[in-house]
């Protein structure tokens, strides 16, 4: 028996990865009784699994997929706790798995675990830590976590979505009692960033309004009219002290209705996410005019033969701009990406199996 040490998809030098593929490839000439067997029984000790519940387990759905090839009855064979690859998959949050599902096609999904649970009660389990931490921040994490307990009640029947396990408890409450402390942080983690934001947001706003006011180079005492209204860079002066004022009153509004949200479970799926994507966006937007517009203020009250220091002055304006870009793109970025590319997360465009 091979030790699932070495099995396909491990961290093993190419050696032991080489000598392991030699194996299989008797294995797989073997009656499917026997490899069966193999696959699924625990070779060492209770601590140790079959090669084909460990692959489940650490998403090596390669491994699974070529296997699925030769003998699709294996499946459905399920472990010494009655799970099946799927509820493995789902357990430890491996889609790459989970998503071999949409080419075979089934839901033979009704059955319990030794504790009760069907499918839908392992999806409202929370997974392990490093599970979790595939996404930053504790409200991203409560997004995927909803993901996947809705993507399961999408593939069970309505009678499993109202089973109880052992202790009597349904999935949906087993999920708000799993996640409870989860959605606790996830909560606080948006209102501290909110509050810090809204205060930064806040500052621009004042800024820019009394800006607005205090023209470079004043008004003409005749008519009132601004002293450079023909200059060019008046213009730029004022488009971007008005785009400033505008996004940052905005974003405080976003930032706002983040601290006043009620902060229910669906709340984190889309709408507390879209709201710190566009509160973030703003923000970057308002900053980066202000700095233009501060920039433009200097070609207007410096003449053209000290034209280097608007210049320097510009250059030096665009280092809180890029500064604020590098500090906060990961957190955007992460944002984006978990809320729009989780759409991705199931339902593969490409087959996987076939």
């Amino acid at each position: 028996m091979i030790s699932v040490s070495v099995f396909p998809g491990s961290n093993d030098d190419s050696k032991v990865a080489a000598i392991v593929r030699l194996i299989w490839r008797k294995i797989i000439k073997q009656k499917y009784e026997d490899i069966w067997k193999l696959v699924s029984s625990q070779p060492l000790s209770d601590k140790d699994e079959g090669f084909l519940f460990a692959a489940a387990r650490l998403g090596n759905h390669k491994f699974i997929r070529e296997l699925l090839k030769l003998y699709p009855d294996i499946t459905w064979g399920r472990d010494g706790n009655k799970h099946t690859i799927f509820h493995i998959a789902v357990t430890h949050r491996r889609e790459n798995v989970y998503n071999l599902l949409y080419d075979l096609g089934s839901k033979k999904f009704a059955l319990k675990d030794n504790d009760g649970n069907n499918i839908l009660h392992l999806a409202a389990i929370k997974p392990a830590q490093n599970r979790l931490n595939i996404v930053s921040g504790a409200a991203l994490q409560m997004q995927r976590e909803l993901l996947w307990f809705k993507e399961v009640k999408s593939r069970v029947s309505p009678t499993d979505r109202r089973q109880v396990n052992n202790d009597n408890k349904t999935p949906q409450e087993l999920f708000t009692e799993q996640h409870a402390d989860l959605m606790e942080k996830g909560e606080k983690w948006m209102k501290e960033t909110a509050a810090q934001c809204m205060i930064v947001a806040a500052l621009i706003a004042t800024i820019m309004f009394a800006a607005a006011f205090t023209l470079p180079g004043g008004n003409n005492s005749e008519d009132g009219h601004p002293i450079f209204l023909k200059r060019s860079a008046f213009i730029v002066f004022a488009v971007t002290d008005a785009i400033s004022l505008c996004t940052s009153s905005a974003s405080i509004l976003v930032f706002l209705a983040i601290l006043t949200a009620r902060y229910t479970e669906n709340d984190f799926l889309a709408s507390l996410p879209l709201k710190l994507m566009v509160g973030l966006v703003t923000l970057f937007i308002s900053i980066a005019t202000m700095m233009v517009a501060y920039g433009a203020s200097f070609f207007l009250l410096y003449p053209r033969s000290m034209k280097w220091i608007p210049i320097l002055v510009t250059v030096l304006a665009g280092l809180p701009v890029i500064s604020f870009a590098g500090l906060q793109f990961g957190l955007l970025f992460d944002v984006i990406n978990s809320t729009f590319n989780s759409r991705h997360l199931f339902r593969p465009k490409k087959h996987m199996l076939y």
